[in-house]
């Protein structure tokens, strides 16, 4: 079976009545968690972008406080799912904002980790990794905002 086009299916969805949105919505939502998740992110979270943030930062300190330390085999894997979840809720938001705070969390959480992430090359590369993608989405927001996120950024910096 061939996917329709995203023109295809707006204009298909634009001849439904509301009742066959609902249902169509519903149906979706029962086949795959990630469409949930972004459903219930639309519905219920959107308005509240803060809220928002500070949900997934305390999921971000549960599992920083997780992690298996016995080796940095575990240490990076649980990083990496952990970064793979919040690029995942990033994208649900797809507000700059939102990336840019939940991204230097991130990176503050793995800059205060211990054991040290200097000593594992992989770790440090993926902070590094994410710290200029942070330095990229700035340029991107407005001049105020620039200005704060850059002195956050700096704070990590050191």
């Amino acid at each position: 079976m061939k996917a329709a086009t995203l023109t295809e299916i707006k204009n298909e969805l634009n001849m439904l009545s509301q009742q066959d949105l609902m249902q169509l919505c519903l149906r979706l939502s029962r086949f795959k968690k990630e469409n949930k998740e972004l459903l219930s992110y639309l519905l219920f979270e959107s308005t509240h972008e803060e809220g928002y943030i500070e949900s997934i930062k305390n999921y971000m300190d549960n599992e920083f406080e997780q992690i298996n330390r016995a080796s940095f085999f575990y240490i990076r894997k649980s990083i990496r799912k952990i970064l793979r979840h919040v690029k995942k809720y990033i994208r649900y938001s797809q507000n700059k904002e939102t990336e840019v705070e939940l991204l230097l969390y991130f990176c503050k959480k793995l800059q205060d980790f211990n054991p040290s992430i200097h000593r594992s090359q992989q770790i440090l590369n993926t902070f590094h990794r994410q710290m200029a993608l942070v330095k990229k989405i700035i340029i991107t927001l407005h001049e105020d905002l620039q200005y704060d996120y850059k002195l956050k950024l700096e704070e990590l910096n050191r």
